[in-house]
């Protein structure tokens, strides 16, 4: 591993085989000192408690929480986020204050707002102008405590209209022109990147400074750096000479358990 970046584990695809408010703590005892999730609720406005749980967690384990989904339906069920679908727009503006509100008390500096999948009830034209005011709506809400929101191209779900980093900064642009917020970037997952056909090495070369974070797993299949062809130390040395200093996702499925997906990052660089 040659680049300088900064690992986080993200606790909503590793570490599965413990409940969820027992994965910080085992990041922790794996040696790292971040994590992120993906919305760890069922529902966008969960009661007190169980946030309160969930900031509890990590401030006990000691982790820095780095990263969180804003409220993206039910994604098991196929759903991918909330931010153009009209007859949902209520929901993700709820979750906005929630989520928000989380992450003022862990000190979280990014929120992934998943676009959604297009609905055929409604013109993408439609779908279109309501993400660019949620978004700007999340980043007004974001800056109030210096945070940014996140904007992600995704793979393996047919309906998801952002598929390149392009697809992402076009929405991205819409929202600053119509919204004045600085605080909104690219999420670069560079498995999603990789397994839709965009040319990595050219986002990079060209789009650093609109990345606000950084995801990866290997491809073919999504597991952990090593199991498939992606050049990933390659790329994330680029970032990192190309002005990148955010934290690396660590966002794969384990092919075996969490602690044994873990072999190609030598425990001093975690």
């Amino acid at each position: 591993m040659s680049h300088p970046l900064r690992h986080t584990v993200n606790c909503s695809l590793l570490f599965t085989e413990l409940p969820l408010l027992e994965r910080p703590a085992a990041v922790r005892r794996a040696g790292f000192g971040a994590v992120e999730f993906w919305w760890p609720f069922v529902e966008a406005v969960p009661p007190d408690r169980q946030v309160d749980a969930f900031v509890t967690a990590i401030a006990d384990a000691g982790v820095q929480l780095t990263g969180l989904n804003f409220f993206a339906g039910d994604m098991p069920g196929g759903d991918r986020g909330l931010v153009s679908l009209p007859k949902r727009s209520s929901e993700f503006r709820d979750n906005v204050e929630v989520t928000v509100g989380i992450g003022e008390r862990l000190g979280c500096q990014g929120f992934n707002a998943l676009y959604g999948n297009r609905d055929d009830a409604h013109t993408e034209a439609e779908q279109d102008d309501l993400a660019v005011e949620n978004l700007g709506l999340a980043a007004r809400a974001a800056a109030r405590i210096g945070a940014s929101v996140l904007v992600e191209p995704v793979s393996g779900a047919d309906r998801y209209p952002l598929r390149t980093a392009a697809d992402a900064l076009t929405v991205i642009d819409r929202v600053q022109a119509a919204y004045d917020v600085p605080n909104i970037g690219l999420l670069a997952d560079l498995y999603h990147l990789a397994v839709n056909g965009d040319d990595v090495d050219r986002v990079i070369a060209e789009h650093t400074d609109r990345v606000a974070h950084v995801q990866i797993a290997d491809a073919p299949g999504r597991n952990e750096p090593g199991t498939g062809t992606l050049p990933l130390d390659q790329q994330l040395s680029a970032l990192a000479a190309h002005g990148y200093t955010g934290w690396v996702g660590l966002e794969y499925k384990p092919s075996t358990t969490t602690d044994g997906s873990f072999g190609w990052l030598p425990y001093e660089h975690r």
